[in-house]
């Protein structure tokens, strides 16, 4: 038994609450700083748990707050058993899982399987030598005769994905940081060892997991070059088209189908231990993956990508993401996941500018899917303006001033208006948080829109009852019906509880058959005594 076992729970069957779930993501960091030292804690997380669960959401999916040197934030594990102490303790975590399951809330936690911290114990083992009990427990590849590196992979944060280690005289790749070693998949024991980990957390008490970057847990065991994308450029929706990372194809340095028999295997455990799954498939043709990813009853039970992370928010590019996705599922019977925002992309508030809070807010709840509701959108907060002084994000460091990285995102969630640090900490005497409190934010904050019941906070409760009320809002089949350029026309359901929706996301006002005249930003249901 590992010395940080909890409490153990009877397997059984996450049954189908997942299915057409409202998941709230929180990232801890910057939820709520309960001991004011600048960072938000577990203990701060479960002191707002009555606010998400006002909101009317099914679940919440907390980003890692596992022992980390914190090079990425905690998506750099060198724990996977324990909570870092600026975090709390494994106590605390019990405590806030208690407290979520109390307010009938679901919780799933990130779980970072594809790489670990330069600071794992099985890396520092593994880099020791080559003839030790983890020293093919990474990926390690010899130079070429030239000392370069094997091959031309990069990494997602700039730059090549090749790492010289001058204790083995080896390159490691790593697909992020050069302190986020990528694990080797093909090595059966670190397949069991991970699954281990996810079983650690299930017997905790978990509902659920979100496996971060999981595309990437299988490198091509042959190390063949990538080739370029035609052109050398362009194309890419998972990273901005300045890095070079865009200009490959990535078919050898991640998505390989050997990772479709380890997702079995993984379902088996979830199956084990009652726990629900959502995959981050981060590919450049994700839909036909997620599909494959969540077939029905085998591997993941949902996915989700970048489709609707970027910056183009017209009704053209959201029509086409969607249909792509409802006909890969459609050939799987997989099921996929929606989110507009997350800690890792300018909030969309501030990246579809051309949409109302409120409109982006129905979209995401009409679509067919489960969806993930990252902290703040309830508020409609626009992304932050961080000075390159107080930034924090290794990949924004590297790629100012064209790219800022994701801090904007991360920054205090505001809780009081006119409290210090926005009530991000409690008290006066409280350390600067870690990212700057965004003066924008303050009239934005909780408090705030409480007392408003035409706010944001008001609309997007009223939104999610609406989608609780319409099962077809949460399972119904979607279908796209014909509307003028900048106008998203769909019907969920089928019969008599249909629903037609209809969103211009243009400029101009339209006007519709049985809809009447929508102005730019709105949206319509169609009365169901009106419905043809």
């Amino acid at each position: 038994m590992h010395p940080h076992d909890g409490p153990s729970r009877t397997p059984g069957n996450p049954a189908s609450w997942w299915r057409g779930a409202v998941i709230y993501q929180i990232y801890p960091r910057s939820f709520h700083d309960l001991n004011g030292d600048g960072i938000g804690d577990l203990p701060g997380v479960a002191a707002h748990l009555d606010h998400v669960a006002r909101l009317g959401v099914d679940a919440i999916w907390i980003s890692p707050f596992f022992r980390s040197p914190m090079k990425d934030f905690g998506y750099d594990v060198a724990d996977y058993r324990d909570v870092d102490p600026i975090f709390g303790t494994l106590a605390d975590f019990d405590a806030l899982l208690a407290r979520a399951h109390q307010l009938g809330l679901k919780v799933m936690i990130d779980q970072v399987l594809s790489h670990t911290s330069d600071q794992h114990a099985w890396f520092r083992q593994s880099r020791s030598s080559r003839d030790n009990p983890c020293a093919d427990w990474y990926v390690w590849a010899d130079p070429k005769p030239d000392g370069t590196p094997p091959n031309n992979w990069l990494s997602v944060f700039g730059g090549s994905a090749w790492q010289w280690d001058s204790r083995r005289r080896q390159y490691y790749l790593h697909s992020f940081l050069a302190s986020q070693p990528d694990l080797n998949f093909h090595n059966p024991e670190v397949q069991l060892a991970l699954l281990d980990e996810v079983r650690f957390w299930g017997r905790r008490g978990v509902d659920g997991f979100r496996f971060d970057a999981c595309n990437h847990q299988f490198h091509d065991a042959l190390l063949r070059d990538n080739p370029a994308v035609d052109g050398g450029t362009g194309g890419v929706t998972t990273v901005r088209p300045d890095n070079p990372y865009a200009m490959q194809q990535h078919l050898y340095d991640k998505s390989r189908p050997e990772n479709l028999d380890f997702l079995q295997r993984l379902r088996a455990v979830l199956d084990e231990v009652g726990a629900a799954s959502i995959g981050e498939v981060g590919d450049e043709n994700a839909p036909p993956l997620m599909a494959r990813y969540t077939e029905r009853d085998r591997r993941l039970h949902m996915a989700y990508s970048f489709a609707l992370l970027t910056a183009d928010g017209t009704a053209e590019r959201i029509q086409r993401e969607v249909e792509a996705l409802e006909l890969a599922l459609a050939r799987t019977g997989g099921w996929g996941c929606w989110a507009f925002s997350n800690h890792d992309v300018p909030r969309v508030a501030s990246r579809w500018p051309h949409l109302p809070p409120a409109t982006a807010m129905a979209l995401l709840l009409s679509l067919r899917g489960s969806v993930c509701l990252y902290q703040g959108e309830e508020l409609g907060l626009p992304e932050a303006e961080v000075p390159f002084e107080r930034l924090q994000d290794p990949y924004g460091k590297a790629f100012w001033p064209e790219f800022k990285g994701r801090d904007g995102c991360r920054t205090p969630m505001p809780w009081q208006a006119e409290a210090v640090h926005g009530g991000f900490a409690p008290a006066a005497g409280s350390a600067e948080p870690w990212l700057p409190m965004a003066e924008a934010h303050r009239p934005l904050a909780v408090d705030a829109q409480e007392v408003d019941p035409a706010s944001m906070l008001h609309m997007t409760r009223r939104l999610l009852a609406w989608r609780r009320r319409h099962a077809v809002l949460r399972d119904g089949a979607l279908g796209f019906l014909s509307a003028p350029p900048d106008v998203l026309h769909f019907r969920r359901g089928q019969g008599p509880a249909a629903l037609r929706l209809v969103f211009n996301l243009g400029t101009k006002p339209v006007t519709l058959p049985h809809f009447g005249r929508i102005e730019a930003g709105e949206w319509q249901v169609l009365p169901r005594e009106a419905t043809p």
